[in-house]
């Protein structure tokens, strides 16, 4: 198998390796028996950028701080607000994902004011300004910011490790490759990499460190590159206006066709990329499918779920506007040049994102029922989010009656087949065919079967075998989504955690 990145295949080998259970792929100079503090996340799930932007998030901003832009912002609107990172602001109204602000000079003029995006902001001399700090960040996810060609060697982060028993994390690109360092913290509040040298706070440990080596031989460079947040409304005024007129929208070239949809990318304003999901307008179209879909997007908001900006239904065709996601379709991706040469660390980080926006829709009580590799999307640094909710439904009781019969029959669930309930754990079956699909780079499941004989081989206990090369607890995995008996399969949460226990190897 080909590998698209060197750090995938040193990666891969941990799998085999029994440290890949523990701390012990993280450079550790520090005594088991120090004190280190657990520090809690404080990402909204609305948040899409690597950093920790408008500490605290919407409502808590102090009108009296200063905060600093960490990317520069190119204004939509009249009465919003352009600037460049490292701009200081002063906060007027700070209520919703759109704050009011006085953009001031250095020494405290007010220049400008109007609306910004709160999650380009941070306040300033806190950790969370640093251009350095991550927040919550896998080690996986490290190595792919850390691996873009525009960093290079000493390019590196401070981050906080998803595992309990690990606190800050300091990674550092090296000749190419990744280095981990362990940070721990005093019961005193002082952090070190050596007990030797305690430091009364990160940055002066990373000031340290861009002046000295690191065991010897390695020297920070600059910060690692950090992209900034996808847009979460096409401006200020469009967060409660949903419905805008198609004349604002520019259609440009034809991205994929579906039963119910055909989709372009398109230009909202001339400023904006997004993506234009046009609905067919015959006897396919339902209207009230069309409504539910747009209400179930409105109000579900998570970084590894598709963001719906605007619809248009004032006439037909319906429009319906999402953010772009430049690298298509995971199935086709995956069956292209560039998917095809990804090795099993970054198809099982696929998988984890997955079910990590499933566990929302879970947390929601919410079911997707057409779950598959078709409707989920790609983009930069190969962030995955679950898409088209055609079929989808909030419920408030564990199962959804249907009366539809245009079902995906080779990813849905037997009962949901033979008595049309739809439930989270029919949702469980259909990650399983999934996690197949992925492993298989984006082969069809139940190959030479028929949807009819796909059914007949599942009620009669069949379940496919495992891929070629794939490992035995991914396979495990699988089979525990194709259990018989709907309330034995896993939970999103439980699969989310699982499959994250193989990806992280700090």
């Amino acid at each position: 198998m080909s590998v698209g990145f060197s750090w995938l295949r040193n990666l891969c080998e941990c799998f085999s390796s029994p440290k890949a259970d523990g701390d012990d792929n993280i450079n550790d100079w520090g005594r088991a028996d120090s004190a280190v503090n657990s520090k809690d996340s404080v990402f909204p799930e609305k948040q899409q950028g690597p950093a920790n932007a408008a500490e605290s998030g919407p409502g808590h901003a102090k009108t009296s701080d200063v905060y600093k832009a960490l990317w520069a912002f190119e204004a939509r609107e009249k009465q919003e607000l352009s600037f460049c990172e490292g701009d200081l602001f002063k906060i007027i109204d700070n209520s919703g994902v759109w704050w009011t602000v006085e953009k001031i000079a250095q020494h405290g003029e007010t220049v400008a004011t109007g609306i910004v995006p709160y999650n380009y902001l941070a306040r300033e001399e806190t950790l969370e300004a640093q251009p350095w700090y991550f927040g919550k960040l896998s080690r996986l996810e490290s190595m792919k910011y850390l691996s873009g060609v525009e960093n290079k060697d000493g390019a590196f982060m401070v981050r906080i490790s998803e595992k309990d028993t690990i606190d800050f994390v300091l990674s550092v690109k090296i000749y190419g490759e990744m280095k981990h360092f362990k940070i721990y913290q005093t019961t005193e509040n002082k952090f070190y990499i050596y007990p030797t040298r305690c430091f009364l706070s990160l940055l002066d440990l990373v000031d340290h460190y861009t002046e000295n080596c690191i065991a010897g031989t390695y020297q920070l460079g600059a910060p690692c590159t950090r992209r900034s947040p996808a847009p979460q409304d096409l401006s200020h005024t469009t967060v409660d206006e949903w419905e805008l007129p198609k004349e604002e929208f520019t259609i440009q070239e034809k991205l994929g066709s579906g039963y119910f949809a055909d989709v372009h990318k398109g230009m909202w304003k001339g400023c904006v990329s997004v993506a234009v999901k046009i609905l067919k307008s015959d006897e396919t179209l339902n209207v009230k499918d069309f409504l539910l879909e747009t209400q179930i997007l409105k109000k579900l908001h998570h970084r590894n779920l598709l963001t719906l900006l605007a619809v248009c239904s004032m006439s037909l065709p319906y429009y319906i506007i999402t953010e772009l996601m430049e690298k298509g379709d995971l199935q086709s991706f995956l069956r292209g040049e560039e998917g095809s040469r990804l090795n099993l660390p970054c198809l099982i980080d696929m998988a984890v994102q997955v079910a990590n926006g499933m566990s929302y829709l879970e947390s929601n009580n919410s079911i997707h029922r057409d779950l598959a590799a078709r409707n989920v999307l790609v983009g930069e640094d190969y962030t995955c989010k679950v898409a088209d909710f055609g079929l989808a439904r909030v419920i408030k009781e564990p199962f959804y009656i249907s009366n539809t019969r245009k079902l995906p029959y080779k990813w849905t669930a037997p009962e949901a087949i033979s008595h049309q309930r739809f439930s989270i754990k029919s949702d469980v079956w259909s990650f399983g065919v999934l996690l197949y699909e992925i492993l298989t780079y984006g082969a069809v499941p139940y190959p030479g079967a028929t949807n009819t004989e796909a059914y007949n081989l599942v009620s009669q206990g069949y379940r496919m075998p495992p891929p070629p090369r794939c490992p035995d607890n991914i396979y495990k995995i699988m089979l525990s989504c194709w259990d018989a008996e709907p309330n034995h399969r896993p939970s999103f949460i439980a699969l989310r955690s699982n499959l994250n226990h193989l990806s992280e190897a700090d």
